[in-house]
């Protein structure tokens, strides 16, 4: 799909993207047993040290966790995913990492809990389609930083600009069983928002949040 959206992104968002119902979804699902949805206190903590672009799209947007929680928070959320999980708010079904240019013509930042195992994908085509300075939140296993392969694909030429890891955990629920997750005991993994910036080519900042 190549598709440039020209409009002003401004006012009421469902109005401007509600004609939209084109669809780059394949059958190769790769998605299928890859949904996990975030508890929407990350966003709190993100937005605690952070200042994204009132303009967000939310790529892999689930049932909406977050991108519910960005809007209450003031932020024009666009939302599409690989599927639809029946959130109403979901703009378009497309496949992110099948995007062929710039999908909006104005400036705005990419923020999602991409599926862990194509997060470098994700990182690398967000910071494609993103115009100059604006960045790219990605939620992701604080793991993530481990790995010889990701630094010489990622890491040693695209360094994130920020690292903020959180210092108690948040919950991640495969197919947004929060409370199955919660009886189960909650979450042993360590999570962080890594954030880029494209045209940022520094030192990372790691902080805790």
């Amino acid at each position: 799909m190549n598709q440039n959206l020209h409009k002003d992104w401004s006012g009421n968002g469902n109005s401007i993207w509600k004609t939209l119902g084109a669809s780059n979804h394949t059958e190769n699902e790769r998605e299928a047993n890859d949904y996990y949805a975030t508890d929407p206190i990350a966003i709190d903590k993100l937005l605690e040290v952070e200042k994204p672009h009132r303009f967000i799209w939310e790529c892999a947007c689930g049932g909406g966790h977050l991108s519910e929680r960005l809007t209450e928070r003031g932020y024009d959320v666009f939302n599409s995913d690989i599927k639809s999980r029946g959130y109403a708010k979901q703009h378009l079904v497309l496949d992110f990492l099948k995007q062929e240019g710039k999908l909006f013509s104005f400036e705005h930042d990419i923020l999602t809990n991409p599926p862990y195992k194509y997060a470098t994908e994700f990182v690398l085509k967000a910071l494609e389609l993103l115009h100059e300075g604006c960045k790219c939140y990605m939620f992701l296993k604080l793991t993530f930083l481990e790995g010889k392969r990701r630094y010489i694909e990622l890491f040693r030429d695209t360094p994130p600009r920020s690292v903020y890891v959180f210092s108690e955990r948040v919950l991640c629920a495969k197919n947004a069983e929060f409370d199955r997750m919660r009886e189960g005991g909650g979450s042993a993994v360590a999570y962080a928002w890594f954030v880029w910036q494209k045209g940022y080519n520094d030192d990372t900042i790691v902080k805790w949040i």
